[in-house]
């Protein structure tokens, strides 16, 4: 029988998480078993990049191009490796009201616990690149209210993401967030943010808990979890990190063999066969085989 805590929705989970850690930290899984040793390392929550399904699972830059199906063919794998609560980045929504109730509905029935939604325009860019636009604060609004309406389990998370800081600027940024809270936002992702003061101007505007997002090379600085919890930070996220070291270690492994003619000097950069079954829980597969052969056995001598 499940516990309380597992047959509780993923909602539920993932607004529990941010009240007993604070600031939650939350890791960036590009892959089921990136999620599973995110689990075993000891975060409580997990998060989807939209940026990092385009680079890792589609091999396209973050330009609006993957649609909602590329990305819950990942929402499902990690759902069913780890039992964390997952945050799904939906981009735009990928269209207008109706296709962001649908969005919504089936990032519910796929296990996710929450999505953000941005105020891009539908070409959108990576939140750290220039040359961003942005729709109007009615438009967003919308967004949101499509999406709160459309949700099936109230305890499902729809936080709003605004990209305006780096198009209109710190007032009009506040200005949208708090739009989207009183149109339901549940919580408020402000992106690509420069001053760790600014964060405290969010939260005191919105009232609701706000994301810090703490991606490598981009325009936030790497601020750590006190600084952050210190300003009002509810959510620290670590989008891109895992998926950075895993590509830049592939990387260097390909060039090694391409160059050297073997992996041998490359070998303590690997994980180990023993630490992935471990991670994978591989020998209870085994065991688990092993009893239901003997039992085979048995009734058929």
């Amino acid at each position: 029988m499940a516990n309380n805590d597992e047959a509780a929705s993923p909602g539920t989970r993932l607004r529990a998480a941010v009240e007993v850690e604070r600031p939650l930290q939350v890791a960036g899984a590009i892959t089921a078993y990136a999620a599973r040793l995110a689990q075993a390392t000891g975060f409580r929550a997990l998060y989807l990049s939209g940026g990092g399904v385009a680079a890792n699972s589609l091999g396209m830059p973050d330009l609006g191009i993957s649609t909602m199906d590329d990305v819950l063919i990942d929402i499902r794998r990690i759902t069913e490796a780890s039992t964390l609560p997952l945050l799904v980045d939906a981009d735009t929504g990928w269209g207008g009201a109706f296709n962001i109730a649908r969005t919504v509905r089936s990032f519910i029935k796929a296990g996710a616990a929450g999505l953000h939604i941005e105020d891009q325009v539908a070409s959108k860019r990576c939140g750290h690149r220039p040359g961003k636009e942005i729709v109007s604060q009615e438009e967003m609004v919308d967004r949101i209210k499509a999406a709160v309406d459309a949700r099936t389990d109230d305890a499902f998370v729809i936080m709003a993401r605004t990209d305006a800081l780096a198009v209109e600027g710190i007032e009009r940024a506040i200005e949208r967030a708090h739009a989207c809270v009183e149109a339901g936002a549940d919580m408020v992702f402000p992106e690509a943010i420069t001053e760790l003061s600014m964060y405290r101007r969010f939260k005191e505007a919105v009232n609701v808990p706000i994301l810090a997002n703490i991606t490598e090379f981009g325009h936030t600085p790497l601020y750590t979890r006190d600084e952050l919890g210190a300003v009002g930070v509810d959510i620290v996220l670590y989008c891109c990190s895992a998926y950075r070291a895993m590509n830049a270690a592939a990387l260097k492994t390909y060039e090694a063999i391409r160059r050297d003619g073997t992996q041998e000097n490359v070998l303590h950069n690997m994980q180990t066969r023993a630490d992935l079954y471990k991670y994978l829980g591989y020998i209870s597969y085994e065991e688990k085989l092993d009893r239901l052969f003997a039992a085979t056995k048995d009734h058929t001598t």
